[in-house]
């Protein structure tokens, strides 16, 4: 039965190697039900409720990719976009987490809309390359800051802004020990790195004292402290409309540079170089940020970590289903969860934004006009503490840059649009 659904034998592969593939997806992006409660309990939601709609968010996601797309791509909320939840939205910009849920659920409705009608492909090609590579890079140094702010390791500085925290406290030194394990598991081709270094900080942090051991198991935590709380009414305040693009901005480029990637790597692709049931694969990222939201968690995005399933054999929609089922089962694992400390997990996002810096290789450095777009998004997003600013300074210093060095053909009619946009926005305060 699994072999006909799934065609396994026509992709060239069986049950077991299947099986395998979804574990160690599953392994290399686990460290989400740690990271992502951490993040968005700081914006005032329930850790327990959240550590629930990460894993049931997860298992959607991964389950509608494998029944219905037949790609062994997982699905997880977002790194990056739940800091910008958090960080930018809730905390800087002062929207409640309510009203932030139903930007998330706005942009997933959008999300489904441009896939259905095939607007997606046209968006994609218009935006800038520097840009594309800018934001990327960019969330990554954001990332960096956040970890390095929960570590302690910087920390405000009333005469410089931000100085170096006291190197010497428990939770720097942990912080810094996982980042170098992590690194050093990663280096080894540990599929499990970043799991393994959270819980080795975690486990040290009880053994120390500074953290209370609650157990490993028990019941599920209660999810009603978010589930159904998103606050429609809230997103349609014209000041969110910037957040809904945000969220829609990053989740469209984010899934399809992981679907390339993963594509790419199990050789899926066809001979024009697309990859067949695009559509679906589309629809099962939209639809699980759609259903993330009302769960209670940040937009759910294809991780890029499916990679690590598909080089070891994943090439079905199995492969999926598993770690979707691995997401079920980690309901049980919520004590331990919620002995991690934040600086536990400072390492782990220090470690991804080391991976998202790596876009900077592609930039083509040479021409002026566009390494500043893509630096200026890469420093803005980290030093004004806000994803949407970068996205945002880096869309109007591309139509500066190529207006005056006398290159405005090379401005598509859909970066004229969006620069105007964020020009009106910082105008007029939306």
């Amino acid at each position: 039965m699994l072999d006909n659904y799934f065609k396994l034998k026509e992709l060239g592969t069986n049950v077991r190697q299947e099986v395998v593939a979804g574990i160690t997806t599953f392994l290399t992006m686990a460290y989400i039900i740690f990271v992502n409660p951490a993040i968005l309990s700081e914006a005032g939601m329930d850790y327990g409720a959240v550590f629930v709609a990460t894993c049931l968010a997860a298992a959607i996601g991964c389950f509608i990719m494998g029944l219905w797309a037949n790609y062994p791509i997982a699905l997880a909320p977002g790194m990056g976009l739940n800091a910008f939840f958090t960080y930018t939205v809730v905390l800087t910009e002062g929207y409640s987490w309510q009203s932030a849920l139903g930007a998330v659920f706005f942009s997933g409705c959008i999300f489904v809309l441009l896939s259905l009608f095939k607007v997606r492909e046209w968006i994609i090609n218009s935006i800038p390359g520097p840009l594309k590579i800018g934001i990327a890079a960019g969330i990554g140094l954001f990332l960096a800051l956040v970890g390095l702010k929960n570590a302690g390791i910087i920390v405000d500085n009333p005469a410089t802004l931000v100085g170096l925290g006291d190197i010497t406290s428990l939770p720097v030194l942990l912080a810094t020990l996982g980042f170098f394990l992590i690194i050093g598991m990663a280096a080894r081709g540990w599929r499990g790195a970043v799991m393994i270094g959270i819980l080795i900080i975690t486990a040290l942090a009880v053994l120390l004292g500074d953290v209370e051991y609650n157990g490993v198991m028990s019941t599920p935590p209660s999810i009603l402290p978010t589930f159904m709380q998103l606050d429609i009414a809230g997103a349609f305040n014209i000041g969110m409309l910037s957040v809904i693009f945000a969220f829609l901005f990053v989740d469209l480029f984010d899934t399809s540079g992981t679907l390339i990637a993963v594509a790419q790597r199990g050789k899926m692709l066809d001979e024009q170089g697309r990859l067949p049931r695009l559509g679906r694969a589309l629809l099962a990222d939209s639809t699980a940020s759609i259903a993330g939201s009302v769960l209670g968690t940040s937009t759910t995005t294809s991780y890029v970590e499916s990679t690590a399933g598909v080089a070891v054999g994943g090439r079905s929609g199995l492969t999926a289903v598993v770690t979707g089922l691995l997401f079920i089962a980690a309901l049980l694992f919520s004590p331990l969860a919620g002995m991690v400390p934040a600086y536990a997990t400072a390492g782990a996002l220090v470690y991804v934004a080391v991976l998202m810096m790596g876009q900077l290789s592609h930039l083509h450095w040479d021409d002026i006009t566009e390494a500043v777009p893509a630096v200026v998004v890469v420093v803005m997003m980290p030093f004004s503490f806000s994803i949407a600013n970068g996205i945002a300074f880096g869309f109007i210093s591309f139509v500066a840059v190529k207006v005056l060095a006398g290159r405005y053909k090379e401005v598509s009619p859909v970066v004229w649009a969006l620069g105007a946009l964020f020009l009106v926005k910082f105008a007029f305060g939306v």
